[in-house]
């Protein structure tokens, strides 16, 4: 058994190596995940290590064994703790200030003034909010992306391509990343400046920003919303990130209507749901330009749905878009640049239009340590490390007073899963579908595959200091909810393995070493399951390789391959993949702001997706039907003890019944250009939202001498996109215009 290990441990090593060359009621308040230290240093001491099982008997189990405590790593920083009122307002100026070279646009006619530019009262970021100050204007961001851009129709569902793009082109009612800032976890007003509950509760009045305009100049108003919720949301033919399920409670439908071109008013079935206000953020409740892809709509004269989810290719540039630098130029696989989008409706506390810096520039790499890697030798100005074959380089240059980086440690949040395909029919073709979904749906099965895999020692083979460790699975260690005591961890024990899948007719009838199915249709055939990763997850491709052999090692052969983002997508909403290897989302950090993702009762939950219509009687598991309703009892709790116990429950549950894996879990940390001013201290890589939704990238700023000390330089510099008669999309002549010009 050793030797086996020594193997395992080798063959990740190996390919690590490989990888490395390549107004409303309060809110409530919730207690931090874990306690921070105050001084930036290297890593503590390891955690404990689980505690080993005894053998079972022969034909026996072995039993759950205790989960251990986590050790904390130096260099976490508590964050500085805000009302919203202190951080951002929406007032007018009297005057207002820009660019010295945008003015010369105003003056040569190429622009209208910024007060035309700006909403009636633009979003103000207050000036005691600011880490550093008011900023100046200049310079760029230089950052990679890793997952191929399909479009800017993000109504539809198209990706963007992660790593901050979408981020950057899609603005939201309310912003929830920086929540991890705002007293109360209380959402920020950002496009919606305010919102008032009815006296009964049963409402939510919400004003948008009155004359705000898109980067082409067209306003902003209820239209967009509408057209997102109308006829995207609500449409099944249109596959968004969210569908009708999702707003619902208590399987009642909330129903949204336009007052006027600035009021919605939101009806709901309870009263006062509070938490419904984290759902009107990024991805979710992201509106796009209702002016430019209603006509591609086929309810408004377009061809087909599938045209209207194509209607914004990569090419269709400059991007329409209400963030903060417009997307101008893009070659496949290769660069994106962004310039500053000089309709954006936010200012700083002086009256000066955001953002500070000019441009944004990205560079495309097949994974994502390429980032890390650029922001270590100083030539990229951001990463999460995230990526194993670079964290202990990472921590090594970090301890460089000459380093051009410094790192922010979060919680424990960063984990890597099995998912296991629970959905009953979605995706089931033939028999051998149907053979391996019913496999996937035992729990039995679930459990064998947990005992089969050593999580000790996979988490300790990728990384020489105490980054990772064990996961049980369900809610990350990092999370406030997170209760060890209710966490049913399943220790490896291969001979445990084999009494489960012997016990459901899986065994290896003609000494081959791979277990056959003993019945049914696929009787006598080898038991064969997929397993699936992201191109961009490198630790989730490291971790591969060791988990076939496990699973082989238990007489389960696995077909393990990667898979581009897209496709990976495809797969998720048409069912058809068996096993994945995943990195969890925020649900399972902070379940409170993502109650109706933790548990399938939505057509589109993570691992148990539906499609729409009738549901069969025995689609969900009896724990499934209980997680149902401690989602819809959790979004209606107002005060934390009765949250913790629910999610003390769910967790215990999911863990129990291996509902997804885990595998092993860590820290992410922030690595920014340390010459970044206005940087919150103590910003997560992830939580509420994923970085770029964390730091308000707007209000960050760099001192004159810092703009070009690292080798920066603008492609396009002193210059904003324009739109009419642009031909980039036919000819790729970038459509900018400059002072002069």
């Amino acid at each position: 058994m050793k030797l086996r290990k020594f193997v395992y441990v080798v063959m990740i090593a190996a390919v690590l190596l490989l990888a490395a060359c390549a107004s409303a009621p309060e809110a409530v308040e919730q207690p931090g995940g874990e306690q921070a230290a105050t001084e930036p240093a290297a890593a503590e001491a390891p955690a404990a290590e689980a505690p080993a099982a005894a053998a079972p008997a022969e034909g026996e189990v072995a039993t759950p064994v205790e989960y251990p405590e986590a050790a904390l790593m130096e260099g976490m920083r508590e964050p500085k703790v805000f009302p919203v009122s202190d951080i951002i307002e929406f007032k007018a100026f009297d005057e207002y200030c820009e660019p010295e070279w945008v003015t010369k646009l105003v003056e040569e006619g190429k622009l209208p003034p910024v007060a035309e530019r700006l909403p009636k009262e633009p979003g103000v970021y207050k000036e005691g909010f600011y880490s550093d100050g008011v900023g100046e204007y200049g310079g760029i961001w230089r950052d990679v992306w890793a997952v191929p851009t399909a479009g800017w129709n993000y109504n539809a569902g198209v990706v963007q391509g992660w790593f901050g793009l979408e981020a950057i082109v899609q603005e939201e009612p309310l912003n929830t990343g920086a929540m991890f800032l705002s007293e109360g976890v209380t959402p920020i007003p950002f496009l919606a400046k305010s919102y008032e509950w009815s006296e009964d509760g049963l409402s939510l009045t919400m004003n948008l920003i009155e004359g705000a305009k898109w980067s082409d100049g067209v306003e902003f108003t209820t239209e967009d919303i509408m057209f997102l919720w109308e006829d995207n949301i609500m449409d099944p033919n249109v596959t968004t990130w969210t569908n009708a399920s999702f707003w619902t409670i208590d399987g009642q439908p909330v129903t949204l209507e336009a007052l006027d071109d600035y009021t919605l008013k939101f009806t709901f079935p309870v009263a006062f749901p509070t938490k419904f206000l984290y759902n009107l953020t990024n991805l979710n409740f992201s509106p796009g330009p209702a002016h430019i892809l209603k006509p591609f709509h086929p309810k408004y004269g377009g061809t087909d749905y599938q045209s209207y989810t194509d209607a914004l290719p990569p090419n269709k540039l400059p991007v329409v878009t209400m963030g903060p630098w417009v997307p101008v130029e893009y070659k496949t696989d290769e660069f994106m640049v962004m310039r500053r989008n000089p309709y954006y409706y936010k200012v700083d506390s002086n009256g000066c239009q955001l953002p500070y810096l000019d441009e944004v520039q990205f560079t495309y790499s097949k994974t994502g340590s390429t980032r890390t890697l650029n922001a270590l030798a100083g030539t990229g100005d951001h990463s999460n490390v995230e990526n194993i074959e670079t964290m202990d380089e990472t921590v090594r240059q970090a301890q460089d007073p000459n380093a051009t980086f410094r790192v922010e440690w979060g919680p424990e949040t960063l984990g890597f899963d099995i998912q296991f395909n629970q959905s009953k029919n979605l995706g089931v073709a033939d028999d051998r579908d149907r053979a391996v979904r019913d496999l996937l749906r035992d729990v039995d099965f679930r459990k064998a595959i947990a005992y089969s895999i050593d999580r000790e020692g996979l988490s300790g083979s990728l990384t020489n200091g105490p980054f990772f460790r064990p996961w049980a699975g369900a809610l990350f260690p990092g999370s406030a909810y997170f209760d060890r005591e209710n966490t049913v961890y399943y220790p490896y024990s291969p001979e445990s393995a084999a009494t489960l899948l012997e016990g459901i007719g899986l065994k290896d009838t003609n000494g081959d070493g791979t277990r056959e199915f003993t019945e049914g249709p696929l009787a006598g055939q080898d038991v064969v399951i997929g397993l699936e990763v992201g191109e961009d997850q490198t630790a989730g491709i490291s971790l591969g390789p060791a988990i076939v052999a496990f699973l082989q090692d238990v007489g389960i052969k696995v077909n393990f391959r990667t898979i581009a983002g897209t496709a990976g997508t495809d797969n998720d909403r048409s069912g058809t993949w068996e096993m994945r290897i995943t990195r969890p989302g925020q649900a399972w950090a902070a379940p409170n702001v993502r109650c109706n993702e933790i548990a399938p009762g939505r057509t589109d939950f993570g691992w148990h997706r539906l499609a729409e219509g009738d549901i069969a009687d025995d689609e969900y598991a009896d724990f499934e039907q209980r997680a149902i309703e401690i989602s819809q009892e959790f979004c209606l709790a107002t005060d934390f003890e009765t949250e913790y116990a629910l999610m003390s429950e769910l967790n215990k549950l999911y863990t129990d019944n291996v509902y997804n894996l885990g595998l092993i879990v860590g820290r992410y940390g922030l690595m920014l250009n340390k010459n970044f001013q206005n940087v919150p201290v103590g910003t997560p890589a992830f939580l509420y939202q994923w970085d770029a939704n964390n730091y308000l990238m707007e209000q960050i700023w760099l001192q004159p001498e810092h703009r070009t000390d690292q080798g920066q330089s603008e492609i396009y510099p002193e210059s904003v996109p324009y739109f009419e008669g642009c031909t980039y999309e036919t000819d790729g002549q970038v459509c900018i215009v400059a002072p002069g010009q």
